[in-house]
């Protein structure tokens, strides 16, 4: 059997890899492990929860071990400031997280530093962090040029680059600021892509980018993993689809509930937290800081119960969900594969489950044929058999939190101005998370999240049943309008990646 061991890699992080429990590779990575440790780029293909993170981590960290070693017996310093010598490129922010989580503890245990760089929250701490000096820098494409352009940093010590999800970049019209980056870091230095597809101009960068790729593909793309089992419920109407989708939240375990829109994700983990199943929603509404906070919560198992929409679908690693539910089927099977790669991963079991409504057959047959999913329809009712399988163990009943209640207005004139917030946003102190903006810039107030009164706990979920409250686009509440004709402060849009 092969092991982390047989490859070489440094015995810290062989043994932080052992302390974790993961002893035996994953087959993308033991395809691609012995060609960049050797320095070759590599182009590593591999379906969602194949292992293709930890595939490239391990050749980072090595490589920019070594190189540390070599530039400290020449008397130069390990690392500078404003000058990374790894680049990570990744779509969203999520993911940054999810892949510095992975890579964080190996490169502490080799004595080097990451961190990551991303839209939706203040520069100004990323920019501290690039001054301390980093070796590994995980970032987004938008928050990564701004950066550059303000020249807080330099990509010309970069030694090893990677492009993980170039798929779901293309996807989001990321691909022309990715080949802008590119563009900075040297030709000298060795570069990795992985990705589930070639589509959508990723072959482009291949070419562009590559020199004489090794190419790994262990998993087809387009299939789903065998350990993955697919059921299509097919539903009466919208009435009998809301008590199906309630009931399959109800469960024991961890599970992801999928919709086509915002809204419908707020409006969805509202009314399960009401009704006593804790949810919290993930969507591009909410600010950076209460997308944390959600996310924490999920994982952690504090809430069981994620309602997402397709921000979700990739870069969100939580071991252990045993459902993922379809409650909107998505537009196209590529997006259909990816929500389902929430469970099943890394080799466990998972169910995964569409919802329809008689005037969706048509399309779920044709997302089905793609995805190359065998699943016939089965019509059901609250309380079929059927369902009360997939949901398992029903979980213990959540009394909802009371809301928060309300000081009394004064009225005008009464030595408070009316049209502003009082000082700190009505936030708690410290509640505002690490990493969440201070000001009404892009990407909202972390503090505050759909849904709540703004005076929770710290910690406290972002869902959690608390009377509902006007918010903008950026996830904050917007400010009330003068009375002569003034406008609310702030922007509408979601963050950014």
């Amino acid at each position: 059997m092969t092991t982390f061991a047989d490859f070489g890699l440094p015995t810290p992080v062989v043994r932080e890899l052992t302390e974790q429990g993961i002893t035996t590779p994953f087959p993308i990575q033991t395809a691609s492990l012995s060609d960049t440790l050797a320095g070759k780029d590599v182009l590593g293909r591999g379906r969602t929860g194949s292992g293709k993170t930890l595939a490239f981590s391990l050749p980072v960290v090595t490589r920019l071990a070594t190189s540390a070693a070599q530039a400290v017996s020449a008397g130069r310093p390990r690392r500078r400031p404003g000058r990374p010598r790894a680049l990570v490129l990744c779509p969203t922010r999520e993911l940054a997280n999810q892949i510095n989580a992975t890579m964080e503890p190996l490169a502490k245990s080799l004595g080097l530093v990451t961190t990551t760089v991303f839209g939706g929250v203040a520069q100004s701490r990323q920019v501290t962090a690039l001054n301390a000096g980093v070796d590994v820098l995980i970032a987004c494409p938008g928050r990564l040029e701004d950066l550059l352009g303000q020249k807080h940093l330099t990509l010309d010590d970069v030694e090893i680059t990677v492009l993980d999800e170039a798929d779901h970049m293309a996807d989001l019209g990321f691909l022309p600021g990715v080949k802008r980056i590119m563009d900075r870091t040297p030709v000298v230095g060795q570069r990795l892509l992985f990705s589930a597809t070639l589509d959508n101009g990723v072959d482009v960068v291949v070419r562009r980018y590559l020199k004489h790729p090794v190419t790994h593909s262990v998993d087809e793309a387009a299939a789903p993993p065998p350990q993955m089992t697919h059921h299509i419920l097919a539903v009466a109407d919208a009435d009998a689809k809301k008590d199906v989708v309630h009931a399959l939240a109800s469960g024991t375990g961890r599970r992801v509930l999928f919709t086509r829109t915002k809204h419908q994700a707020k409006k969805l983990a509202k009314q399960l937290t009401g009704e006593g199943v804790p949810a919290v929603d993930l969507h591009g509404n909410l600010g950076q800081g209460a997308r944390e906070r959600n996310l924490a919560a999920f994982s952690s198992g504090d809430v069981k119960v994620l309602v997402a929409t397709d921000i979700a679908a990739r870069g969100i690693h939580v071991d252990d969900v045993e459902l993922v539910v379809h409650v909107d089927p998505p537009a196209e099977h590529k997006a259909y594969l990816h929500r389902s790669g929430r469970t099943a991963r890394a080799g466990s079991g998972g169910d995964v489950v569409t919802v329809m409504l008689p005037e969706q057959r048509g399309d779920v047959r044709d997302l089905t044929r793609k995805a190359k999913i065998d699943a016939r329809p089965q019509q059901v009712a609250p309380g079929d058999a059927t369902v009360t399988a997939l949901v398992g163990e029903v979980a213990a009943y959540v009394t909802p939190a009371a809301p928060v209640a309300q000081a009394p207005q004064r009225r005008k004139g009464a030595g408070q101005p009316q049209g502003g917030r009082n000082q700190g946003g009505g936030r708690s102190p410290g509640g505002r998370p690490q990493g969440a903006q201070s000001g009404r810039s892009q990407g909202g107030q972390g503090g505050r999240s759909q849904g709540g009164q703004g005076q929770r706990s710290q910690g406290q979920p972002a869902s959690s049943g608390h009377a509902p409250q006007a918010v903008r686009g950026d996830g904050s509440a917007p400010a009330r309008r003068r009375r002569r004709g003034g406008r609310g402060r702030g922007q509408g849009g979601a963050p950014t990646a």
